[in-house]
């Protein structure tokens, strides 16, 4: 039995003609708007009152729905373009401020620590080991345990 995979799992599936569902989605809602705003100014007021507000609502929808600045969506670019605005542009360095950072490896060359004695303790009972293992192959080498 054969199975479907899917190839293109990041492309977002097309819903009706080439629009997306959050991108038909935004046009539903942001049209709803412009619509209510056009009603509620149209009756009363002149196409210079209503238009201002419907046109700015409808190009802000159509920019969220469609336009992707550098790859991304707009309304993402937007919360980048906000987190930018709002983090800090200069970085400034104060002599002696914030905590220090040693190496680790300068800290155990210049100083004797813990770590170092137990390395050396350690290389010195290897050292007594290795002489027990040559005196172990000496004594079955003379006692015709070697092969030849």
């Amino acid at each position: 039995m054969q199975f479907k995979i899917p190839q293109n799992v990041q492309i977002e599936d097309k819903i009706v003609g080439p629009l997306t569902f959050k991108q038909l989605f935004i046009l539903g809602g942001g049209g709803g708007i412009a619509y209510l705003i056009y009603l509620a100014l149209a009756k009363k007021y002149f196409l210079e009152i209503w238009l201002p507000p419907v046109a700015i609502v409808s190009l802000a929808t159509l920019a969220l729905a469609f336009v992707k600045p550098l790859g991304v969506t707009f309304i993402h670019y937007l919360l980048l373009l906000i987190e930018y605005w709002a983090s800090p542009r200069k970085r400034s360095w104060v002599k002696g401020g914030g905590t220090v950072y040693t190496s680790m490896f300068t800290q155990l060359s210049t100083v004797p620590s813990k770590i170092q004695k137990k390395a050396e303790k350690k290389r010195s009972s290897d050292s007594h080991r290795f002489n027990n293992l040559e005196e172990i192959t000496e004594i079955l080498d003379s006692h015709g345990y070697a092969k030849s």
